[in-house]
């Protein structure tokens, strides 16, 4: 049985893939009407838009599936191959773009159709912002890194869609036909260190990267907050799984207190944690203070 939060999350990619061919056609059209090679680097980073999604979507119907016998902790981690698989995708198009600018260094574009062409990636960048600003919301409410990921790359193509639309207004106004290639390797650059960034996070993830500082802090709060008969708490460890999150801590409490008031303690903790992380997996490992201070209890 598939989460309802994990079907959105899957809804949300299908959108992307669907926007994403919208706006790689008027990309592509704008290319070709003008054979601006700024123009073409733009499109191209869009067909990597596309490509990226549509293993999104793949990633995310896997990482709702529950847990089996094979994947007890489930399969929230196949989001980190997508942001993974998305971010070398980025890396190979920035060095398609960047030979393409090369290759066509000076060159000048059809001026008659600049108007058009110009108007048509306006309309794309708008539609793709649009996305992005979707993306987001989801990746955020949904705790997908999968979708924030995809979501950055959009926001990366608007800005780097605005770039190429001043440079090219500035080549077209000053006839300096270099600037087109000038900036398609900008661009480049910039979706080259989007693509890093993407896939440092898919290794992170991948490594069972722990909770940030500000959430540990947080979580260690809340622990300190438990009086007695709870006397501390050690081995808190965290990591990541996709959407998931996994907190394991030993908690040490009075040698005199019952299994069940050890049990409510622990309930009530987690559910604290829950709070500050949603989605999270909750262990809580009960020691008596007499063990855990390497102590032999005494003889009755």
């Amino acid at each position: 049985m598939r989460t309802p939060g994990r079907a959105h999350a899957a809804t949300a990619a299908l959108w992307s893939i669907l926007v994403g061919l919208l706006v790689l056609g008027l990309k592509l059209f704008a290319a070709w009407w003008t054979d601006s090679v700024a123009l073409f680097s733009d499109a191209l980073e869009s067909t990597v838009n596309v490509a990226a999604a549509a293993v999104l979507w793949v990633a995310l119907r896997v990482a709702a599936r529950p847990a089996d016998q094979n994947h007890p902790f489930g399969h929230a981690k196949a989001e980190h191959f997508s942001a993974g698989i998305e971010g070398t995708l980025v890396v190979v198009a920035a060095v398609a773009i960047a030979w393409r600018a090369v290759e066509r260094f000076g060159a000048q574009p059809r001026l008659p159709e600049l108007g058009l062409g110009l108007a048509i990636g306006v309309a794309a960048t708008a539609l793709n912002l649009a996305l992005a600003l979707y993306l987001e919301r989801a990746g955020r409410r949904l705790r997908s890194p999968a979708l924030l990921a995809d979501a950055l790359h959009v926001r990366s193509d608007v800005f780097t869609s605005l770039g190429v639309f001043a440079g090219f207004g500035l080549a077209w106004a000053t006839g300096w036909w270099a600037l087109d290639a000038l900036v398609a390797l900008a661009v480049a650059l910039h979706i080259l260190w989007a693509g890093v960034r993407a896939m440092r996070e898919s290794i992170g993830g991948l490594m069972d990267e722990g909770l940030a500082r500000e959430e540990l802090r947080a979580i260690e709060r809340v622990l300190a907050e438990e009086g007695p008969p709870v006397v501390e708490h050690h081995d808190l460890r965290t990591r990541k799984a996709g959407w998931r999150t996994f907190v394991e801590l030993h908690l040490v409490v009075d040698g005199r207190t019952t299994v069940q008031a050890s049990h409510a303690i622990c309930d009530r903790l987690e559910s604290r944690i829950e709070q500050l992380v949603p989605d999270a997996a909750v262990t809580i490992h009960v020691e008596p203070e007499a063990e855990a201070k390497g102590d032999s209890p005494a003889p009755g």
